[in-house]
């Protein structure tokens, strides 16, 4: 099962230095959401983020970096993919840009045809966000529609519910809360989520 982790949305202390470790520890992707941020922000953290781990970097905002740093993944949230036009996302597809997205949905999912793979969420009670409940109901399952993209689970994920989110048939889990809400524990606690993940 696919481990990906976001970014914290605020600053953190040695944010570089940490995702430089986790991709050291083996992490395959990392989504940089920084909502606040402006250009120059994202450009001085990702300075800092090794070279040879850019290719694994899904940009959220500022989708024009990408080509600076030598990116190829971008990120829609829910709202900006149902403004932006279904040819644009068709050509960067066939460009070669790897395209995820955001819903909050299960019926949506299969209409997402040029995305690689979705965030569902929120699955369980948000670790980072009070208040964000989780929406599925007891024993949900979730069902595979081809073509469809790969879905992730988002919202409240960490070493306690990753076995649940395997019965729950996702193809993976994204992490925030369970990384960045102590940062001196993000590389240990990645680590056991991900020995989990791959069991």
């Amino acid at each position: 099962m696919e481990l990906i982790v976001i970014s914290a949305p605020d600053i953190v202390t040695y944010e570089a230095q940490i995702i430089n470790r986790l991709f050291g520890a083996g992490l395959q992707l990392f989504h940089l959401r920084k909502p606040g941020w402006d250009i120059g922000q994202c450009i001085d953290l990702l300075t800092q983020i090794n070279q040879s781990y850019h290719h694994a970097i899904v940009c959220h905002q500022h989708h024009h970096l990408v080509e600076a740093f030598g990116m190829s993944r971008l990120h829609y949230t829910e709202k900006d993919r149902l403004k932006i036009d279904q040819l644009k996302l068709a050509v960067q597809a066939n460009e070669g840009y790897l395209l995820s997205t955001s819903v909050h949905d299960v019926q949506v999912i299969p209409t997402l045809l040029h995305f690689e793979y979705t965030f569902l969420s929120p699955v369980f009670n948000s670790i980072s966000k009070a208040g964000y409940q989780g929406m599925l109901p007891a024993g949900f399952c979730l069902g595979k529609s081809k073509p469809g993209p790969k879905v992730i689970a988002l919202g409240g994920v960490d070493e306690s519910n990753i076995e649940q989110i395997k019965r729950m048939n996702f193809d993976g889990a994204a992490v925030l809360g369970a990384i960045w809400q102590y940062p001196q524990q993000a590389i240990s606690n990645f680590i056991s989520i991900k020995k989990l993940a791959e069991q």
